[in-house]
């Protein structure tokens, strides 16, 4: 088991195998798969909790339906994780709150038949079986709460949500990795093999390893080695809304003409919708303020397909109300960042899941993972860094 704490200066090792900077989900689930493999490993987290920033404040819900092979098969992987999670962290009765009621995609445009048609039988055909095709009247009968003009749907059963402190802190006590709370990595020193030396606020640590999984703050501490990654910082908001009108037994239901997405929390329900406010790029906030707004204008998001939304819009109370917000790290094609920052060795990135990070964590650490044991090679590595200057070099050859 892993031993959680706030370190004095004596207490921070003189040496370790592997550094994982980053105290969420990613950070977290880095550590227990590193640990499980046998390496001595330290997490430095800065603030006085794990699962602290973006991680608290996601969604929590978790799909394998994506329109990416690369996608389907980690988060299939993923998946596998959480359905079989206390058995894997070796906790017996590790309940993470897993809400199996599906993904549930809708449309009402007149070419969503098709378009949806194409893609499960894509989804099909890359190992994903179970997703279904609904037309409008099967939308219908089978999730009553939809608006007449749904035109066509798809759902996965087996798609939902969880509780992402409950896996954070999962990782965290099924690993054996010494976790180090209201520390922070505040350099690194170098040396003619790659990395060296992790300096924190409490002490240097010599080791040849070190994960970055710090969410949006990724960025900047690759910096802090002279590493500049294409990572952009956007806030994302969510607002939970207690009321009797949401149904308990629908599903995660995402409007695919707008964007628009919840599901039923005990009591209420979870929503969010980005283009309710238009964001900025930013740079890493510690706290991320939501819009006083921001409920009422999401719910409206939402009634497009799904009208019972409206009637809640126009008679919710504001102490039943609350919205929070945090920050999505996002790479140039919305994928991770996965794997080894090559002009640094020993230097490693996990992140830039672009707003998938709960989902990707499980299998996305496992693989950075086999990649510092060398069981995993840059070639079959899908999420490496490289990628966007292979797809340069390849744009650049078609236009001679």
């Amino acid at each position: 088991m892993s031993k959680i704490s706030v370190p004095e200066p004596a207490d921070i090792p003189t040496t370790t195998d592997l550094v994982v900077i980053g105290g969420g989900i990613v950070g977290c689930s880095t550590a227990f798969w590193a640990s499980r493999a046998g390496l001595d490993t330290v997490l430095l987290e800065k603030c006085e909790t794990l699962c602290a920033l973006t991680t608290q404040v996601s969604a929590e819900a978790v799909r394998c339906q994506f329109d990416e092979p690369e996608n389907v098969e980690m988060m299939k992987a993923s998946m596998d994780v959480f359905e079989h999670f206390a058995k894997i962290i070796g906790i017996s009765g590790y309940d993470i709150d897993f809400y199996q009621q599906g993904y549930l995609f809708i449309t009402s445009t007149e070419n969503g038949p098709k378009t949806l048609k194409d893609r499960v039988r894509r989804q099909h055909s890359w190992g994903l079986p179970d997703v279904e095709y609904l037309d409008g009247d099967e939308a219908a009968r089978r999730f009553p709460y939809l608006a007449p003009i749904v035109t066509a749907a798809t759902f996965r059963q087996r798609d939902g949500w969880l509780s992402t402190q409950r896996v954070t802190y999962g990782f965290a006590k099924g690993s054996s990795a010494r976790i180090f709370l209201k520390t922070e990595a505040i350099g690194f020193i170098q040396d003619r093999w790659g990395i060296a030396t992790v300096q924190t606020n409490r002490g240097t640590i010599h080791t040849r390893f070190v994960v970055i999984a710090a969410g949006p703050f990724s960025g900047k501490i690759a910096e802090l080695a002279g590493v500049k990654l294409p990572l952009t910082i956007e806030r994302r908001q969510k607002a939970i809304i207690h009321s009797l009108l949401v149904p308990q037994d629908g599903a995660m239901t995402i409007d695919l003409d707008t964007g628009a997405y919840w599901h039923p929390v005990v009591g209420g329900g979870l929503l969010g919708w980005a283009e309710a406010v238009k964001e900025k790029p930013s740079e890493p906030l510690d706290y991320v303020p939501a819009n006083w707004d921001y409920p009422a204008k999401t719910m409206k998001g939402c009634a497009h397909l799904t009208p019972f939304w409206e009637k809640i819009a126009t008679t919710f109370k504001q102490e039943d109300v609350y919205a929070s917000a945090g920050q999505y790290t996002i790479t140039p094609d919305a994928k991770p960042i996965l794997g080894p920052l090559v002009e640094v060795p020993g230097l490693f990135f996990n992140g830039g899941y672009s707003g998938h990070g709960v989902m990707g964590a499980p299998e996305g650490s496992r693989r950075v993972v086999e990649m510092i044991l060398g069981h995993l090679q840059p070639e079959d590595n899908l999420f490496r860094r490289e990628r966007f200057a292979e797809l340069e070099v390849k744009k650049e050859r078609l236009m001679i």
